[in-house]
């Protein structure tokens, strides 16, 4: 479904992504495990298409120079130059790492918000999924979501990128912060997900508790892949208990 093939991301002569190159196969959860500063948002702003947006805006004002070198496929199409909005459109989301919410508008008026590309009458359907998946968003439909907590936030987010019907969602450290009950839950949101037929790519610097659902994993270091195998083969390697576990 995705593949990234010899990626590699520089701000000014900083390398960020290092010669990277990953796939993501219909149907799984994929995980990418670093420190923080290992280039796992990084990556997901390029999946994404954030990066061309983001060096547009530094090439207008004379700031850091961003390079992106490599292939990035989605469905056996090149996506490397394409616009974020039109990778949405094909099915690309991000959730990104504390996903800004409106915090005037209530949940349910966040959610809708999320919907402004869809022209489809299943919107209603949507909802219901984002409220099956997350039962605290109906109990607080109506609250403002600044009012809500960061883990409740957390979940608006990943719900309002569900309300634009994922292919393929990306999650960019959606456990960072919760507590241990509130990374449960979400751990079995990201199943049910699943479940419904999205394909997931989740980056996390706490293994611990997405290990056991990922069906791939990949390891990083300063942007340089340097670990891959199943989630249960990363459990199970020392080196990942050391590094992740404190081991």
């Amino acid at each position: 479904m995705l593949e990234i093939k010899n990626l590699m991301v520089f701000f000014e002569n900083a390398l960020a992504i290092n010669d990277l190159s990953l796939e993501v196969h219909r149907g799984k959860i994929v995980g990418v495990l670093g420190s923080n500063s290992a280039g796992k948002t990084t990556l997901m702003n390029t999946i994404s298409g954030l990066i061309i947006d983001m060096k547009k805006k530094e090439d207008r004002k004379g700031g850091e120079r961003i390079t992106v070198l490599g292939e990035i496929r989605f469905e056996g199409e090149d996506i490397t130059d394409t616009k974020p909005s039109e990778r949405v459109k094909k099915g690309i989301v991000l959730s990104r790492e504390r996903h800004p919410v409106f915090p005037d508008s209530t949940v349910e008026e966040n959610l809708k918000i999320a919907t402004y590309l869809r022209k489809d009458p299943q919107i209603k359907k949507s909802f219901e999924f984002v409220y099956t998946v997350f039962p605290r968003l109906k109990e607080l439909r109506k609250r403002k979501a600044g009012f809500c907590s960061g883990g409740e936030q957390q979940m608006l987010a990943i719900g309002m990128a569900l309300m634009t019907k994922p292919r393929l969602l990306l999650m960019d450290e959606p456990l960072l912060g919760l507590s241990p009950a509130m990374q449960q839950d979400l751990i079995r949101a990201i199943k049910e997900i699943r479940e419904e037929g999205v394909t997931i790519l989740v980056t996390e610097q706490f293994a611990r508790p997405l290990l056991p659902i990922i069906d791939r994993g990949y390891v990083i270091e300063n942007g340089t892949l340097i670990l891959t195998g199943t989630g249960k083969e990363l459990m199970d390697n020392p080196e990942v208990k050391a590094a992740y576990f404190g081991l």
